[in-house]
């Protein structure tokens, strides 16, 4: 009983550790240059090459130096050129010969490039192609759930705001990300700037001028034409001459309007 145990562990762990031909390559960069239907067959019949079995016809002919059409008189495991295209497509197919007229296709395999793969076969492209459409096929139905909502007073309803709100807010994200940095100015830019800003400056100089810091900014006295200069000595003085009219006025009806004083009465004496 327990070597029989031992012995299905032993087959399990042989048939996991071996590869999937399918997922698997094998190249020689010697031969490359060099391939051509005439020695696609001895290429292919290297020893490095997994997908070669050294128990076939071909070798028996290989090592005994016989010519290749001796294949047809043996049966066994034998590989045959299926199909050549000059100078980077070869089809190469294991088959069993039951007769010289009798044989099953087991593989093909085909060379581009050099590069040896093992073509699928029905079930395992018939298998890889449900996989796929069942996978697609799960993930709608998950995005189709994730919009249902259900409330025991409602029922069921479809909700798409939250989703379509996320992909605004990634949208915006993905292109405020992608925004171009804001440029410098350029010299020529900021000299023509200084240059207007000085005659901006020469037009319209500044009112007060301060020294230091902390200090009472002091007027700034502007150079007047003369004229405008006696013109200004004209209006200070006759500002002055109405002030000093509208003062005494002013004292003059503040002093009509002053309540008569009160005299004491004297009484005469008898």
């Amino acid at each position: 009983m327990a070597s029989s145990i031992m012995a299905a562990n032993n087959g399990n762990q042989a048939s996991t550790s071996k590869e999937n031909p399918l997922s698997i390559s094998w190249h020689d960069s010697a031969w490359i240059p060099m391939l051509s239907p005439a020695n696609v067959l001895d290429y292919f019949s290297e020893r490095t090459n997994p997908f070669y079995d050294k128990s076939c016809n071909n070798e028996i002919i290989k090592m005994q130096r016989l010519s290749p059409e001796q294949l047809n008189n043996m049966t066994g495991v034998e590989y045959i050129l299926l199909h050549a295209q000059e100078p980077i497509l070869y089809v190469v197919r294991k088959q069993h010969r039951h007769s010289q007229q009798q044989v099953t296709p087991l593989a093909d395999y085909y060379i581009i490039a050099g590069v040896v793969y093992q073509a699928p076969d029905l079930y395992s492209v018939l298998n890889s192609r449900l996989l796929t459409s069942l996978h697609n096929i799960q993930s709608a139905f998950d995005e189709a759930q994730s919009y249902s909502r259900y409330h025991p007073s409602k029922g069921y309803w479809w909700e798409f705001k939250d989703k379509e709100d996320s992909k605004t807010e990634d949208k915006s994200k993905s292109q405020g990300s992608k925004k171009k940095p804001e440029e410098m100015s350029s010299a020529f830019q900021r000299q023509r700037v200084d240059m207007l800003l000085g005659e901006l400056a020469d037009k319209f100089p500044p009112k007060f001028a301060q020294a230091k810091k902390g200090d009472q900014p002091v007027p700034v006295e502007e150079d007047k034409k003369p004229g405008e200069q006696a013109a200004q000595v004209k209006e200070e003085k006759s500002d002055d001459t109405q002030n000093q009219n509208h003062g005494s006025s002013s004292s003059r009806s503040s002093q009509s309007m002053q309540p008569p004083e009160k005299r004491m009465k004297l009484s005469k004496q008898s």
